[in-house]
């Protein structure tokens, strides 16, 4: 049975910036997938990562 819309028992986002409704998408190197999967919260890292390559990108 799914969760009715206002239920406090549903899941709750824990970010702070609204994320894009697109995705961002790269190759990696062989069993990089699998060990990312492994490492503690790596989607929001990540996130923080690409924004200090985009950041420093801009300050040259």
């Amino acid at each position: 049975m799914p969760f009715q819309k206002g239920n406090k028992l549903g899941a709750s986002k824990r970010l702070n910036r609204p994320l894009d409704k697109g995705v961002i998408a790269f190759r990696g190197y062989e069993g990089q997938k699998e060990k990312l999967k492994t490492v503690p919260d790596w989607q929001e890292r990540f996130r923080q990562f690409a924004e200090e390559l985009i950041n420093e990108s801009q300050s040259d």
